[in-house]
């Protein structure tokens, strides 16, 4: 189907423009009239070659954000009485990202064909996960859309926070590790060196420590180490990545991130807040709590949850309590596993559930900073030893010569 581009006027006055499939440019007005927009003239024209068209893979990245301020400003809409084509319509024209806008006008188009929005939103797996899309489909079959929308919004706020701490108590000592790396590096194949030649020209004989690093330099620079060392480091790239393809790599990287002294605790501490935010959110918006526990499974994104969580729906179907199979479990502590019951007793769970996700997004906290404040000190050290040693070593023999001429 041929593409048009055009552009109109809204009733309150505001020039929009797009690109839309149809038969003709009569069928584009007319499509364009019926949701209260009217065509400038001369404007609907045949789309030709776009200079900011996408190319695979190269597109902007729908991120987290996109979807969180989408799914709270169309909310709002929606509250206010907006129909829903119109709703798309006016965000996928606002967006700022070409890749978003594209998904959004795909989904207005579908919805326009005659399709619901949940199933519109699954058509696009990639931008809205399969937790948006049950959601939804809640929301348009009880009626409480905006509500659902807002619970969605407030819940992945709360997850992308939790991620943001993971992974911002991550990337310092990795950055500050990879700085120290190419320092040492680049001592050893341009400063050593010069050193070295400064050395045999005064005939001074090198202290044992200043020996070792002016072989590891010769090693790096004269036997070809830094080609070794890539190959080595390249080969254990590639084995991750072969190992983390497959589900039963996944399984076993994941269960030795939760076996790591601290990082494991905030991982198993993040799965559960993650665990019991979702589920609740899920629950409180009237989707069966074994699609629930079906859904938080395949979002969870470790293996070792997903499984825990597998097991546990599996017991639920063979008629037990969400709280009993959870007792067996290594991922869930004692006190989730009494307050779930309690919730299920006082019928009551949603709400339970609510409160041990915040408890657990302040224990989130409590482990990020012990994490921290555990990694500081140790990178201190290892940055004192590392470079701190090769300057001692350079140093040590001019000390030495200076003793010598003292004497």
């Amino acid at each position: 189907m041929p593409k048009f581009a055009w552009e109109g006027r809204t009733k309150g006055g505001k020039i929009q423009k797009g690109v839309m499939e149809a038969n003709n440019a009569d069928a584009v007005a007319n499509k364009l009239r019926s949701q209260d927009i009217q065509p400038t003239e001369g404007s609907i024209k045949p789309a030709g070659f776009d200079l900011n068209m996408e190319i695979p893979g190269l597109g902007q990245k729908v991120t987290d954000k996109d979807i969180i301020v989408f799914t709270r400003q169309f909310a709002t809409m929606i509250d206010a009485g907006l129909p829903l084509v119109q709703c798309l319509d006016l965000l996928a024209t606002e967006s700022e990202n070409k890749t978003f806008q594209k998904v959004l006008t795909e989904i207005k188009n579908t919805v326009e064909s005659g399709s619901t929005f949940a199933d519109a939103l699954a058509k696009h797996p990639k931008v809205f996960t399969n937790l948006y899309v049950q959601m939804v489909r809640a929301g348009e079959v009880g009626g409480i859309l905006d509500t659902i929308l807002n619970r969605l919004a407030l819940s992945m706020e709360k997850a992308a926070r939790l991620k943001k701490q993971i992974k911002s108590a991550l990337t310092y000592p990795l950055v500050t590790i990879s700085v120290a790396i190419v320092i040492t590096a680049v001592m050893l194949i341009f400063v050593v060196p010069v050193f070295e030649k400064m050395f045999n020209d005064m005939g001074a004989t090198l202290p044992t420590f200043t020996q070792y690093i002016v072989n590891a330099s010769r090693w790096l620079v004269k036997e070809y180490g830094a080609i070794y060392i890539a190959v080595v480091v390249g080969g254990l790239i590639a084995a991750f990545v072969t190992i983390n393809a497959r589900p039963q790599g996944q399984l076993a990287l994941h269960t030795f991130y939760l076996r790591i002294p601290v990082l494991g605790d905030v991982i198993r501490k993040s799965a559960v807040a993650s665990f019991t935010r979702t589920l609740s959110t899920l629950i409180s918006s009237g989707v069966p709590i074994m699609d629930g526990l079906e859904i938080v499974a395949r979002v969870s994104g470790n293996r070792v949850v997903e499984g825990e969580l597998n097991r546990i729906r599996a017991a639920i179907a063979e008629g037990k309590n969400l709280s009993e199979p959870m007792r067996d479990s290594k991922i869930f502590p004692h006190l989730v596993v009494q307050m779930i019951g309690v919730g299920e007793q006082t019928g009551a769970l949603d709400t339970m559930l609510a409160k041990i996700a915040d408890f657990y997004e302040e224990e989130v906290d409590d482990a990020v900073a012990a994490l921290t404040s555990m990694l500081e000190p140790m990178i201190m050290i290892f940055l004192s030893v590392v470079v701190g040693g090769i300057v001692i070593s350079l140093y040590l023999p001019i000390f030495s010569l200076a003793s010598n001429i003292g004497a």
